[in-house]
């Protein structure tokens, strides 16, 4: 009976997927615009990550292996 009640709820997520681009609501307006911004920004201004939310990778590799200090708090597994 599990079997089956878990087989419908990933039926039903899978038909939660995007089908297509977001669009503002009709007959809505957009969000004012916020504190100390010089103008109302876009939906696609809105919907773009900002550098804080997708950082960077960083691809530095280890140029040479220094030893650890020593830390007394390490203990040993069970």
């Amino acid at each position: 009976m599990t079997r089956y009640l878990a087989a419908i709820a990933l039926v039903a997520l899978a038909g939660c997927g995007q089908r297509g681009d977001l669009k503002p609501a009709s007959n809505t307006p957009l969000p004012v615009a916020p504190v100390g911004a010089r103008a109302t920004p876009t939906p696609a201004a809105l919907l773009t990550p900002s550098i804080q939310a997708r950082p960077a990778r960083s691809d530095e590799v280890l140029k040479s292996s220094e030893q650890r200090p020593r830390d007394d708090f390490t203990l040993p597994p069970n």
